[in-house]
């Protein structure tokens, strides 16, 4: 009797991968935005690896998820029974164990994962720690948990205890003991650390897993333990975490940040992985259909009936209402609420035309394309030690609702651009290659850089200035020199723009407009579109708006000079009461 060939089976983890990886891309899985981003990520990620001296090692994805899926569970319904990885933790398994460099090493150093609470972050990191500690073939393996308090520093610590108690392999080569797992044959060690840093200086961690980071009131222990890796080869520092009611200026802010950034393209960097599982911009906390976007593991972990039965209170008693959104549907709350999105397909990268910058600055083309059209400039000058702005903003001729081109330029002290570059990782120094910031010598900005490019711009490229708005902060001395020494004397062609809700509502008004016309040219320009990622709004009692420099997330200079400009360029709507309807609706629709 012939054999026939047995079907291929649909689990192994290639096509569970596969298949969440589909249904992401598909919209069958519901999820937000940046866990789709992060995918799509992936996806490219695989056509254009090689350019950029990367590669897939599908082997070793699947040996790290076949060890952590050999684990046993140590409590609940499932105690003892395997791990079974659902499909957002086998994605996330897949890239960072995946996703390799050319020499060999792992790509992703950094991990974000932010998730709502019950999902099983800690027991999927209590994996990676085990695997790193017995798989990663790194003798002298120093791994960590790390909590703002050693109780909390023990969750994933003691689950991967448990694990191990329950695995009669794993018991074999892995001590057990009250405060450690230690594997001898190689030297290697786990344990648990609080936050305080006099007990994580002298540590040299492989890897680390910090947890909860939305409640570190400062940056101390993420800063000692990534600076400990410096020594390893091939570290892995995992951040894991909920939502967070604190500041924006927090580590917690600055990790959330970075990974949107990444995600969003706005900065590229090949070394960080993160993933947020959050609702979308406009979904609603009371809306249950969307609750799986917060919840990966909602019908698995997380239980609908206690979703409702906790929606329910926080209808009931609106103090509850903050902690649901933040802890079950992992939305962060308390903070001012961002102006534009510039993701991929956002509405801000539709105006992104323009052909204005070549790689290595403004293209002469640019330059030659303005002669003669006239512009009118904004500029903040509120950081001597970091970004100073300036931006042109060039009317369509002829047309008194046309077309509105933008040209950007941003200075830098050297130092601190390189100092942002190691400590931040907001990329200066590959935009001062690109000629899309220019740095400057001594430990601030000189003003007179700023005059040599209006002077230029107006005696040598020929463009027509006719106003210079200027944030008033530090602007008295160089508007003297301007007027006194560099022939800006025509009545008008020099103002002072505060930045107050009177002076920025309509301005502000008026770019939003340009956006969602699609009547703006910016070009593309990096700094700018992280500028206006970054920026937060301000609502006063009357509905007007401006920017919250201290409230937003990193810089935002170059969006504030280009709203000034766009001001000055259109007019703006014709004083406070027109601000009415186009109010209402713009922000809605630019979000949607």
């Amino acid at each position: 009797m012939k054999k026939t060939a047995a079907k291929p089976t649909t689990e192994t983890i290639d096509n569970r991968v596969a298949a969440y990886i589909k249904g992401i891309a598909s919209g069958k899985i519901v999820a937000c935005k940046w866990v789709k981003l992060a995918v799509k990520r992936h996806v490219k990620d695989l056509k254009i690896a090689a350019k950029r001296g990367l590669w897939f090692d599908a082997a070793a994805a699947r040996l790290a998820i076949g060890f952590v899926e050999c684990l046993p569970h140590s409590k609940g319904k499932w105690a003892n029974k395997p791990l079974r990885l659902e499909g957002w933790q086998l994605f996330i398994f897949w890239c960072v164990y995946g996703w390799k460099r050319k020499d060999g090493r792992r790509r992703f150093n950094t991990v974000f994962i932010s998730v709502a609470r019950k999902n099983g972050k800690s027991t999927m990191c209590a994996g990676a720690a085990l695997k790193a500690l017995v798989c990663d073939g790194e003798a002298g393996a120093e791994v960590y948990s790390a909590a703002t308090k050693r109780d909390q520093a023990k969750i994933v610590w003691s689950e991967a205890r448990k694990m191990v108690l329950k695995s009669p392999s794993l018991k074999k080569i892995i001590t057990v003991s009250r405060g450690a797992l230690a594997v001898e044959s190689t030297q290697s060690t786990y344990q648990p650390l609080g936050r305080d840093a006099d007990t994580l200086d002298g540590t040299n961690p492989s890897c680390a897993v910090i947890d909860e980071v939305h409640a570190h009131k400062t940056r101390d222990c993420w800063d000692v333990i990534e600076s400990g890796t410096g020594a390893r080869d091939n570290p892995l520092l995992i951040g894991i975490t909920t939502a967070s009611d604190g500041s924006p200026l927090s580590i917690y802010a600055e990790l959330k940040k970075r990974t949107e950034d990444v995600l969003a393209g706005t900065v590229e960097d090949d070394t960080w992985f993160g993933i947020i599982f959050t609702l979308d911009e406009g979904d609603s906390w009371q809306n249950e259909r969307v609750w799986v976007k917060a919840n990966p593991n909602l019908g698995v972990s997380v239980n609908i009936e206690d979703l409702r039965r906790l929606a329910q209170k926080a209808k009931e008693s609106p103090g509850a209402v903050a902690n649901f959104r933040r802890k079950r549907c992992n939305e962060d709350v308390g903070t001012s609420s961002l102006w534009l999105p510039t993701d991929d397909g956002s509405k801000w990268q539709a105006c992104a035309g323009g052909d204005f910058y070549d790689g290595h600055g403004l293209t002469p083309a640019a330059i030659e394309r303005f002669r003669g059209r006239k512009c009118f400039v904004g500029a903040d000058l509120s950081s001597l030690s970091d970004l100073t702005a300036m931006v042109f903003a060039f009317p369509e001729e002829g047309k008194k609702d046309g077309l509105l081109d933008l040209l950007c330029f941003a200075w830098c002290p050297r130092q601190n651009a390189m100092g942002r570059t190691r400590d931040h990782r907001v990329p200066y120094m590959t935009w001062a290659e690109m000629g899309l910031i220019r740095l400057t010598e001594g430990d601030s900005v000189n003003y007179d850089d700023l005059r040599e490019t209006l002077k230029t711009a107006r005696d040598a490229w020929g463009w027509d200035i006719q106003v210079v708005a200027f944030d008033p902060n530090n602007a008295r001395y160089l508007l003297t020199k301007l007027k006194e020494e560099d022939g800006f004397v025509n009545e008008g062609q020099l103002i002072e723009h505060d930045q107050r809700c009177g002076s920025m509502n309509d301005p502000i008004l008026a770019a939003e407009k340009m956006i969602l016309d699609k009547k703006l040219r910016h070009g593309g320009h990096q700094v700018l579109r992280w500028c206006v990622s970054n920026t937060v709004l301000l609502q006063d009692t009357g509905g007007r708006r401006r920017f919250n420099k201290r409230r937003s997330r990193e810089k935002i200079d170059l969006a504030v000079a280009m709203v000034m400009a766009i001001g000055r360029a259109t007019g703006g709507p014709t004083g406070p009461a027109a601000g009415g309807s186009i109010y209402d609706t713009l922000p809605g629709i630019l979000f949607a």
